[in-house]
């Protein structure tokens, strides 16, 4: 692989000393709450109207005293950028609007000495078309052998003018593109599941195995405390390549197998790089984005032998309805169960629309809405949601600028649109701009303290109220319910730890669970319900009334009490 895009010399590797500041706490990972950055939106240090990494080390303190243990960084590697850094082209360098290794080093170093640790994401699904390896294999024309490492095939029809199969890009469209070869041709067909700049890998081949495990050792080295795992369902494709025999297929994701998604031969790639990982002390974790028809699927990936975590996207896409809310949660808990891996909660990230927009909305309308609801409902319950998942069992995460109660901006004008399947039909809704808007920190400047030279993204008029300094300190402001709440998290060994709850009688629309001695009540109904008072309130993300041994707790609300 290339290393010509290097900004500075790698690091000096460190002895498995490396973590040694950060707080020593076993199975860290199975209760921690980890915080999602998304460098390009988070914080901006040189100007340039996009996030860095230097930016993101001048915010560790923020992150240390908002009360999680670790942060995940969205991609910075460098890439052309075509789907915002996951289209990489080189895994072993940073790209320059983010900074530099060196930059990179430093950030993982400041996190240390701060008690958080570091998780990168990996991207080991599909590389840029401007990697080294896809560039020699179009260049060295039919027959190169870098063309094993991908999915080159010949098309169908007279002349190989059709696709060699009927999948479907995510980002919509065809999922193969025809390359021209060197002399001028029509040539082959090459496999990408998301946008003709994001090749797959062929992961039958042994040197793609052997060139990610390397990858792996670099950061380990450096320091990281783990991975995420992009697109973890991935990787493995059906022998064969098979049909799907069906159109609009990015509407069955999730519903079912797929050829090219969930197939069973990606357990034994991550059992080999469980192999590598364990090579290393501080317990550093894998963390899955997998995507599966049920969360019994999940549960493979997570296996003693496997990976330590994976997103819970069955629970981001439940609507607040105590229902479906407590289906899923004893079907998670259950599942992780025998595997003996932590649940995880999650409520937004970078791809899907922020939960202060999707419970201002009816329910039933995905996770990616155009429209902005009801504000105000939306982020009384944004509020309750993330009380209350914060009291369940396992880890959770938290995307940045949620503990500002950020809503989507859904009104961004097509001219400033970035997203990538924004402009292209019949894939996902593209959308995705709305909840990557850079984060306010203060009340008024160019950018709301992002950075000196505006944004990337346009940021809207009502920043400066929901910004940091406009929270900071405030009783009531959300920024002070989710410290909080981390606080109680951190001193409560009956938060966050174990792997079921213990549910209580309750009105319809409440969900009521005890914890030790901890109990938590969620009313996801428009009207206050009574409940018995369980003993001394804690926090609650709405004002409950407490008399004669009973309290009534307002609707879209959620109340911790202690019974000591």
């Amino acid at each position: 692989m290339s290393q010509q895009q290097h900004a500075a010399p790698a690091p000096t590797p460190r002895p498995d000393t490396a973590v040694a500041t950060v707080a020593r706490h076993r199975d860290w990972w199975r209760d921690a709450v980890i915080y999602q950055v998304y460098p390009r939106s988070f914080a901006d240090s040189d100007g340039d109207g996009m996030g860095d990494l230097e930016g993101v080390r001048a915010r560790l303190p923020y992150l240390r005293d908002l009360g999680v243990d670790a942060v995940w960084l969205s991609p910075f590697y460098a890439s052309p950028q075509a789907d915002a850094g996951y289209d990489v082209a080189d895994y072993r360098a940073v790209d320059p609007m983010f900074g530099n290794l060196l930059d990179a080093d430093a950030l993982i170093r400041d996190a240390h000495l701060l008690g958080l640790r570091v998780i990168v994401d990996l991207v080991p699904n599909h590389s840029s078309d401007q990697h080294e390896w896809f560039k020699r294999a179009l260049a060295e024309g039919p027959g190169s052998p870098l063309r094993e490492r991908y999915h080159f095939r010949p098309g169908k029809g007279a002349d190989g003018e059709l696709p060699p199969n009927d999948w479907e890009s995510i980002f919509g469209g065809p999922a193969w593109t025809r390359i021209t070869e060197p002399d001028g041709t029509p040539g082959e067909w090459y496999l990408h599941l998301f946008a003709p700049e994001q090749p797959d890998f062929n992961w039958e081949h042994p040197a793609v195995g052997d060139e990610f495990r390397s990858i792996l050792r670099f950061w380990l080295d450096i320091g990281v405390d783990g991975f995420r795992i992009d697109v973890a369902h991935g990787l493995v494709k059906a022998e064969g390549l098979p049909d799907l025999g069906s159109h609009d297929q990015v509407k069955l994701l999730g519903n079912d197998v797929m050829p090219f998604f969930d197939q069973d031969g990606v357990h034994e790639i991550y059992r080999q790089w469980r192999l590598v990982l364990d090579e290393y002390a501080g317990e550093r974790i894998f963390v899955a984005e997998a995507w599966t028809p049920t969360v019994e699927r999940t549960a493979h990936y997570v296996r003693p032998d496997e990976l330590h975590q994976a997103f819970n996207f069955q629970y981001l896409s439940t609507a607040w309805d105590a229902k479906e809310l407590r289906e899923v949660i004893d079907r998670t808990l259950e599942a992780m169960r025998p595997v003996g891996a932590p649940a995880t909660w999650v409520l937004s990230n970078h791809d899907v629309t922020r939960h202060a927009t999707r419970f201002a909305n009816p329910p039933g309308l995905g996770t990616q809405i155009r429209t902005a609801g009801d504000r105000e409902l939306g982020l009384r319950r944004a509020r309750a949601a993330s009380l209350l998942m914060l009291a369940l069992p396992g880890s959770a995460y938290v995307y940045q600028g949620e503990e500002l109660g950020l809503p989507d901006v859904v009104d961004l004008a097509d001219e400033v649109r970035q997203d990538p399947a924004y402009f292209r039909g019949a894939g996902q809704d593209g959308f995705r701009d709305g909840c990557r808007v850079p984060i306010p920190w203060t009340r008024e400047g160019s950018s709301y303290g992002f950075g000196g030279g505006g944004s990337w993204l346009p940021q809207p008029e009502s920043w400066g109220e929901l910004s940091v300094e406009a929270q900071n300190g405030v009783p009531g402001s959300t920024l002070e319910l989710y410290r909080s709440a981390l606080a109680l998290r951190r001193a409560r060994p009956d938060l966050g730890a174990g792997d079921s709850v213990e549910w209580l009688r309750a009105p319809e629309g409440v969900l009521a669970f005890r914890r030790g001695e901890f109990v938590c009540v969620a009313n996801t109904t428009g009207e206050s319900v009574t409940v018995p008072s369980y003993g001394r309130v804690l926090l609650a993300s709405g004002d409950p009334a407490e008399a004669d041994g009973e309290t009534k707790v307002p609707a879209d609300t959620t109340v911790w009490w202690t019974a000591v």
